[in-house]
């Protein structure tokens, strides 16, 4: 009987310490409440991001017609460019000050080697060095443009870009790819490239803009990839090459020319001042295309021209040049249609493939766990309320058994000694 009363008296006890202790432990989160934001100060990388530009509606850019709002005194984006899809914008912000269809989904023809070079050219080093195969050079298309890479001939990457944007040459082009990992792997890295950056019109298939069955793109992406290209100092520095000396025979060189004849001032066409590129094409399918960029002090302007109707022999360097001019003369004075940096959505989808650690570092609402998540990993690091609980009673247990065996242990004192 003393026994079982000491037994009794040591788990009451023990029982009311363990419901104290689950008293006094905080409630678990419930699963709608609200995420925290990450800790500014908890970063990885060195520097801290630009900040991300003022987003800007870019919805009017699907609607047809002329999409323009100058502001008053500001005369209206010229009335005679004749192509089926134009586009002007400010380089540097990325605001697109006027455009017509915009998002029409034409053939690119060789302004899509900007793509092409946006997805290849950080992959393969400029001074290095690679010897042409016959394999290099197979699958060019009949009546492609080309610069005259030989088979058996050592070339440095440089000399197959100056290739690619002077002479738009597609044996280069097959080259290079063949370097990055063959045509069909380069076709796919430059449909995901496309996807990135929120060039979503473009359907890749072929990497040199050949006319293909399915293969589209649009002044508004011809547009980003112009953009993206120029950020980058080497591809700049291609675009804006008026003419260069191309290896021939082993200590031999001829010189090539720049296609872009607002830049070389090739067959009359009058150079424009401040022309820094970007790349020009044609194809009996997509007609004249064209991306063309200009400097004039602060200010870049860049143009998309695709596939005048005029019928006139230069339309698509003379529509250009007026694109340019008012580009120029409305920018800081038009309220911008559109942007050319892609919507926040794209930008989240970019920013996720960019490795694990970048998530939850830059502060925005797409880097806030949820919490489901926020409790899931403090159960996996010990830190979350999800352990409390278990490890409370866990001690809770451990205290009646040390109480039952105490008293025990004392009752039989107790009986021994009687």
């Amino acid at each position: 009987m003393l026994i079982r009363s000491a037994t009794r008296s040591a788990l009451t006890g023990t029982a009311a310490l363990a419901t104290g202790l689950l008293v006094l432990l905080p409630a678990a989160p419930q699963a709608a409440a609200l995420p925290r934001p990450a800790p500014a100060h908890i970063r990885t990388d060195p520097l801290p991001p630009a900040p991300a530009p003022a987003y800007v509606d870019s919805s009017r850019l699907y609607d047809t017609g002329v999409q323009a709002r100058p502001a008053p005194g500001t005369p209206a984006p010229p009335g005679d460019v004749s192509a089926l899809s134009w586009l002007v914008a400010d380089a540097d912000s990325g605001d697109v000050l006027a455009a017509y269809d915009a998002h029409r989904k034409l053939p690119p023809a060789s302004t899509l080697k900007t793509l092409f070079a946006v997805t290849a050219m950080p992959h393969l080093p400029a001074r290095s060095r690679h010897t042409v195969t016959q394999a290099d050079l197979s699958g060019i298309n009949e009546g492609s443009s080309m610069v005259g890479v030989e088979s058996g001939l050592s070339y440095r990457v440089a000399d197959l870009w100056r290739g690619v944007f002077l002479s738009s040459g597609s044996d280069a082009v097959h080259v290079l790819a063949s370097m990055n990992g063959g045509w069909d792997t380069t076709v796919r890295e430059m449909q995901a490239k496309a996807r990135q950056l929120g060039a979503l019109d473009t359907h890749v298939v072929s990497c040199d803009g050949y006319d293909t069955p399915g293969q589209v793109s649009s002044a508004f992406d011809l547009a980003v990839f112009g953009r993206t290209g120029l950020a980058n100092p080497q591809f700049a520095s291609y675009a804006a090459t008026p003419d260069a000396q191309f290896p021939g025979e082993p200590g031999a060189s001829f010189g090539i020319q720049n296609t872009n004849r607002l830049l070389s001032g090739a067959h009359g066409v009058r150079t424009y001042p401040g022309m820094i590129g970007v790349k020009n094409g044609y194809t009996t399918k997509a007609g004249n295309t064209l991306i063309a960029a200009a400097r004039h002090g602060s200010h870049t302007i860049l143009v998309t021209v695709m596939n005048p109707q005029s019928g006139a022999p230069e339309a698509v360097y003379d529509e250009a040049r007026g694109l340019l001019d008012w580009g120029f003369e409305a920018d800081g004075h038009a309220t911008p249609v559109g942007s050319l940096a892609p919507a926040p959505q794209v930008r989240a989808a970019g920013s996720a493939r960019t490795g694990a650690g970048s998530a939850g570092q830059a502060g925005g609402a797409d880097a806030v766990p949820d919490a489901r998540h926020r409790a899931e990993a403090g159960a996996a690091t010990g830190t979350g309320t999800g352990l409390l609980v278990p490890a409370a009673l866990v001690g809770a247990a451990a205290l009646a058994g040390g109480g039952l065996f105490l008293a025990r242990r004392a009752a039989r004192r107790r009986t021994s000694g009687s």
